[in-house]
């Protein structure tokens, strides 16, 4: 097999094991798979999510694989709508150099296949490590910039690259069948900006999720795809979807640097890139006992790229609400807090949390500021004014979530009798001793 970096991708993924994972890192991957059942259970609330279901169980009529609160379907329908469920009210994980939401399309996936073959909890964390270090390695790949600027979604193109490694490992492929995974992956890949601000954005993940594991499934069959999907001159992925990319990113210290340490959690449902704002605020909310009452003026600094995103969108749904800049800082303030409730129709739509979001918060773009970075100056009644500025939001890699954070987001989301919230915990804190995943599939099932 030659060295192209497609073909050292899939040889590290077909013999990577589960020791050659640093402790730190498999500690880091129960993170994410507990962040991903919080983040679903929250995403039972989804405007979208029976939709979503209907079209699921129209794709098998087998019920081998668990759906996360409840119920069973097919191993498409199953991954599928639980990677729905765990984008549908934009809490869950995201890569920011690349804009991508990772866990949809690897942890779905494999937890079906893992439940259907009874796997243990070690061979379920080997597989999520592969799918999220590809999908990452990848994504970097792309050369973002020039990726974006043609559209391009990065979870509906790189999405069926993780899902198709989590497949992998789950199912013993060697490298060539890894190969044509991944090949079988790439001549899935999809997904424009084109549907901004609509719940296709978010049907993206789903997906993606379904074709990754499409792609196991088939090359497992040694169904022959291309052999560089990657860097092919004549329709690899960085030459159609970029101007050519960085494709020794993808395979730079392999092994050695895990790149999926860099995904972030959100610690609210709302737009994964106005989260700096809402720490800067909240912040200040706290320190300062801010309310509406002696509150003048919010002005809420962004970067050029994210305020034309969210900078002005209106809030006249409840999704538009998740990514609505201007609504979010103001039911922040109004609320003091901020979950499902403050995106219910009853808050949005309130006239005195409206006149307050128009006439009060102003978001602007601030040529100084890059990526998420954001500002926050709050004039308070008095005349003086509160600043906040910060890099990151909290959840970011250089701030991150605590396990018990995100063990407290899922009793949040959950909305369930403490003994069954404290299982789950205590399944995934101890997921490397499992003998058998169905433990965990069959405590998120009931949920």
């Amino acid at each position: 097999m030659s060295a192209t970096p497609t073909a050292m991708l899939a040889r590290f993924i077909a013999t990577l094991q589960y020791d050659d994972i640093p402790l730190a890192v498999r500690e880091k991957i129960k993170d994410y798979i507990l962040d991903s059942i919080a983040s679903a259970l929250a995403g039972q609330q989804g405007d979208e999510v029976a939709q979503i279901h209907a079209l699921a169980a129209a794709l098998g009529g087998s019920q081998e694989a668990s759906i996360i609160g409840g119920g069973k379907l097919s191993l498409a329908g199953a991954t599928m709508l639980n990677a729905y469920l765990v984008t549908a009210v934009t809490v869950c994980d995201v890569h920011r150099p690349t804009l991508y939401h990772t866990t949809p399309e690897v942890i779905p996936p494999a937890l079906a296949v893992a439940e259907r073959d009874g796997v243990n909890g070690k061979v379920f964390i080997l597989a999520v490590a592969a799918g999220l270090e590809t999908s990452v390695r990848i994504a970097l790949g792309t050369n973002y910039s020039a990726f974006r600027a043609r559209g391009w979604h990065s979870p509906g193109v790189v999405g069926p690259f993780g899902g198709a490694a989590a497949l992998g490992k789950l199912l013993a492929l060697n490298e060539e069948q890894q190969l044509y995974a991944f090949g079988l992956a790439g001549s899935q890949s999809a997904g424009t900006f084109a549907h901004w601000g609509t719940p296709t954005i978010k049907f993206h993940q789903c997906r993606g999720a379904l074709s990754g594991l499409m792609a196991g499934l088939l090359a497992q069959q040694g169904f022959r795809a291309s052999n560089e999907i990657l860097t092919h001159p004549d329709g690899g992925i960085y030459n159609a979807y970029s101007d050519g990319g960085n494709p020794a990113t993808v395979v730079a210290n392999l092994g050695q640097e895990w790149m999926l340490t860099g995904i972030a959690l959100r610690l609210w449902p709302a737009a994964s890139s106005i989260q700096t704002a809402m720490t800067g605020l909240l912040a200040l909310i706290q320190k300062h006992d801010l309310t509406p009452a002696n509150v003048a003026e919010i002005r809420i600094g962004l970067s050029k790229t994210v305020h034309d995103m969210h900078g002005s969108l209106p809030w006249n749904d409840k999704f538009k609400a998740l990514l609505s800049a201007p609504y979010v800082m103001s039911i922040m303030l109004h609320d003091r807090q901020c979950w499902l409730e403050q995106f219910a129709p009853g808050r949005y739509r309130d006239p005195a949390v409206d006149k307050f979001t128009r006439e009060r918060v102003k978001v602007f773009a601030d040529p100084t500021l890059q990526g998420t970075a954001a500002t926050v100056d709050v004039r308070v009644s008095d005349g003086s004014t509160l600043s906040d500025r910060r890099a990151c939001a909290k959840g970011d890699p250089d701030d991150p979530l605590s396990r018990a954070e995100i063990q407290d987001k899922l009793r949040i989301a959950a909305r369930l009798p403490k003994p069954q919230v404290e299982l789950i915990i205590d399944l995934v804190s101890r997921l490397d001793s499992l003998a058998d995943i169905r433990e965990l599939t069959d405590a998120i099932r009931h949920a």
